[in-house]
């Protein structure tokens, strides 16, 4: 791997790890700053708000700013966020300093994504892509568990601000290793990308395509202790499991988008919806499980660098905004996961395995209508 692209994906592995490690030392976090673990959980809310509003502000405000000099600048300021949440004296510092680490992801997804394209041997954008992504699986698997871990033994304060000290060092990195690249471009030729049909049923298709699946991981551990059985003590080798199979879905995910883009989206999406249908109907079974978790996790990591190179091919006049906005669109899909899987499993945990598969229907069905579409735009040019 490139150091160029390396330097990126340890950008992308401390954001990762910044946004998810806060579940494993919430109640620390709510001790520390004297507040009810449910306050405490909106700090969480502020992050997701920030990478929402971000998205497209921030990257409208720095359309005309060269890439290089830009993702440093995005990197220090989720430095600060990341610090400021460290060394917050009070609750509202916390909620703000976790908005302002959360405001400039969007933009720097789009930004890392853009560079790394333009780095990338022909024919290999796609599998480029997914090494930057791979710093998405490594936050979640590696980052935020360690995370944790550092959170319990020395306190919350030092876990964020660990975040901090390898967002720097990526940042170093990036200075020494990432080419200078002109500016994305103007924000009057942004705009107008979001005038593209083309544009918004690839972030639809990365909207309704993930909602499904981060639904079941939202709520993946009462699912696996409450429906399946699985003892608290195997929870932890089970998410390692799961984030086993996103490393190697990442992977060859990249691989297979590269060869053919919209029908590895298409069979992948379609494999998920069986997988999430087999997890409905075997979920008592431990063994079945097992396997599944497995499963889950490399088709949901799969499907998005071919997603992210999706919204790039259709939004490619200005992509940098496409991308961000798509980022966006990734934060109400987990938002709506939360609020859809939360009024089921009260109620019947199992079903969110149908209600997944049912969503993802909707994402396949995208797909298949935009892979309908290129096959009749190629047979007219013939």
């Amino acid at each position: 791997m490139p150091l160029s692209v390396f330097s990126l994906l340890l950008v992308v592995f401390s954001l990762t790890t910044g946004e998810f490690v806060i579940a494993g030392i919430l109640p620390d976090v709510a001790a520390g700053l004297s507040v009810s673990v449910a306050s405490a959980g909106l700090l969480v809310t502020a992050y997701a708000i920030g990478m929402i509003v971000g998205g497209p502000l921030v990257t409208l405000a720095t359309a005309r700013v060269a890439r290089k000099p830009l993702i440093a600048g995005l990197i220090a300021v989720s430095m600060a966020g990341n610090l400021g949440s460290a060394l917050a004296p009070n609750y509202a510092l916390a909620v703000v300093s976790r908005f302002v680490a959360g405001l400039v992801v969007a933009t720097f997804f789009a930004v890392a994504i853009a560079t790394v394209v333009s780095m990338a041997p022909p024919g290999k954008a796609v599998s480029t892509i997914a090494k930057v992504t791979m710093g998405l699986n490594l936050g979640i698997v590696a980052g935020s568990p360690l995370g944790t871990v550092l959170g319990h033994h020395l306190g919350w304060r030092a876990t964020f601000g660990a975040v901090a000290v390898v967002s720097g060092i990526a940042l170093l990195l990036v200075l020494r290793f990432v080419p200078p690249q002109a500016a994305t471009g103007s924000v009057r030729g942004e705009l107008r990308v979001l005038a593209d049909r083309d544009v918004w049923q690839a972030i639809g298709l990365t909207v309704l395509g993930n909602v499904g699946v981060v639904t079941v991981f939202t709520y993946i551990a009462p699912l696996l202790t409450g429906v399946s059985g699985f003892s608290s003590e195997l929870l932890p080798v089970l998410l390692v499991l799961y984030g086993v199979g996103a490393v190697a879905g990442n992977y060859l995910g990249g691989r297979w988008a590269d060869k053919a883009l919209l029908p590895s989206l298409a069979w992948m999406l379609a494999a998920l919806v069986v997988a999430l249908a087999a997890a409905w109907l075997g979920s008592p079974a431990k063994p079945v499980m097992a396997v599944l978790v497995f499963v889950l996790g490399m088709l949901a990591f799969g499907i998005v660098p071919g997603m992210q190179a999706r919204v790039i091919a259709a939004g490619s006049s200005a992509p940098t905004l496409a991308v961000a906005v798509n980022a966006s669109g990734f934060q109400l899909a987990a938002a709506a996961a939360g609020l859809l899987g939360g009024q089921v499993i009260s109620r019947e945990p199992r079903s969110i395995y149908l209600l997944a598969a049912v969503l993802t229907v909707a994402g396949l069905g995208i797909a298949l209508y935009a892979l309908r579409r290129e096959r009749a735009s190629t047979d007219s040019r013939r």
